[in-house]
């Protein structure tokens, strides 16, 4: 968050922008990601009519849905990084983990062809598709502290056209595949699984092998997990499973979105969880919801109302955003200290403990 204040665009009392913030001479730009829905009936019919008049009955329900992602659009107008679907299980499906990161690349593909001279950060909500790992990434929660031959990762099954392919129940189709691998403190890959040739190869090694590995003994610890894996507060070693838990290979997992945009050298940062108010285009839909209420045809109403919101608009609502931010360190401080005149040196720490940096 604190970048995210650093590389705001702020503007002075007449309304025009002040110098942009920049790092190693490349001014930072910030682009916010956000999605919104419209429906079909979403429209408010308020009018008189006689007693005996033949009036048209309106449909029941919501009616046929879009959903839109995005706003980028080259200085042509002809590349753009929206995508407009109609959400549901028999129709175009919905927005998964794998259409954000095609969505994010294709939005790096604009910014790295029209704007190559800045440096940018994409900001995402807490979505649990923008969070995504990729499939076999390490995970401690389920492991068996030995052997096994039934332990494998989770990922879900794709069709020949990339799409989610869904059971009979409506949920997800899952595949196993192996977890990992992980990283030696020199580099080397760790296996999770016995080699060919060993006598139970093909088999998940367990925790206490893997931690041997790293040269971790824990012939001496009691229990493989503590209690619903509930340890006491600041524990590291009360059970096999929290000592490879806090191992670095299973903290600083990266999810598909950041992996993707570090590797094209673009930041990501994600707001915090229950604070939608924080994403200025939350507000931006607010306005364009009112011109889809002022025409007639969904799709034609759909794409009027996507530009209506001018880019003053838009200043406006980020300075209300930066202000909002604001609002919730001034109501987390008055909480936290009861005087008014001095902050403790250790404020920024006791913020980022608090998750609000």
């Amino acid at each position: 968050m604190q970048l995210l204040l650093l590389c705001s665009m702020t503007f002075n009392p007449e309304g025009l922008p002040l110098p942009l913030t920049s790092i190693n001479g490349r001014h930072i730009i910030i682009w916010y990601h956000n999605e919104t829905i419209f429906y079909a009936h979403d429209r408010h019919h308020k009018t008189w009519h006689h007693k005996d008049s033949n009036l048209k009955l309106n449909a029941k329900g919501k009616g046929y849905t879009y959903d839109y992602f995005g706003f980028l659009v080259s200085p042509d107008g002809e590349d753009r990084a929206c995508r407009i679907f109609k959400p549901g299980k028999n129709k175009d499906g919905y927005f998964t983990a794998e259409d954000i990161r095609a969505q994010a690349n294709h939005a790096m593909d604009i910014l790295t062809r029209w704007w190559p001279e800045y440096e940018y950060v994409f900001i995402y909500d807490n979505a649990t598709t923008h969070l995504k790992w990729p499939d076999g990434s390490l995970s401690a929660r389920k492991m068996p502290r030995g052997p096994s031959n039934t332990f494998f990762a989770e990922a879900t099954e794709f069709d020949a056209n990339r799409r989610p392919v869904y059971q009979s129940d409506g949920k997800l189709s899952k595949v196993k595949i192996r977890m990992g691998p992980a990283q030696f403190a020199n580099g080397d890959s760790q296996d999770f699984y016995f080699p060919d040739g060993h006598s139970l190869a093909g088999l998940f090694k367990g925790m206490d092998i893997i931690l041997q590995e790293h040269g971790i003994d824990t012939s001496n610890i009691k229990h493989a997990t503590c209690k619903n894996f509930r340890c006491h507060a600041h524990a590291t070693d009360c059970c096999v499973r929290r000592i490879l838990f806090n191992q670095r290979d299973f903290v600083d997992v990266d999810s598909i979105l950041e992996t993707q945009c570090k590797e094209r050298g673009f930041s990501v940062a994600f707001l915090p969880k229950f604070h939608c108010e924080l994403n200025p285009i939350e507000q931006c839909w607010g306005g364009k919801m009112i011109c889809t209420k002022m025409l007639s045809s969904l799709l034609t109403r759909f794409h009027s109302s996507l530009f209506a919101v001018s880019h003053y608009s838009c200043k406006d609502l980020q300075l209300e955003h930066i202000a909002s931010w604001m609002l919730m360190l001034e109501a987390w401080a008055s909480r936290k200290y009861r005087g008014h005149r001095v902050l403790p040196e250790g404020i920024m720490n006791e913020l980022l403990d608090a998750d609000i940096s």
